[in-house]
């Protein structure tokens, strides 16, 4: 039996399409999973690229913390896994 590579990358994977929506880095941003209450930077999640869009996921529960899918003339952000994402307003 061969052990599975993981598909998922951390976080640090979102920043540049989520730079595209937030006007600051979220990366380093402090978000609570709604599913199982982790709290933790978003690097932290698991970020799936192979999905239509970009799905980043609990390093916890597996839960879905958020999902951006690009249209050309749309973008569509679900954080609704996030109970929240907290951002820091000092440099």
């Amino acid at each position: 039996m061969t052990a599975e590579v993981p598909t998922y990358l951390d976080g640090n994977a979102a920043a540049g399409a989520l730079r595209e929506v937030f006007a600051v880095d979220i990366t380093a941003a402090i978000g609570q999973c709604d599913g199982c209450g982790r709290t933790g930077v978003f690097a932290e999640a698991r970020v799936y690229l192979d999905a239509p869009g970009m799905v980043a996921r609990c390093s916890g529960c597996d839960g879905v913390l958020l999902r951006v899918v690009n249209t050309p003339t749309d973008t569509y952000l679900d954080l609704r896994g996030l109970t929240y994402l907290r951002l820091s307003n000092t440099p």
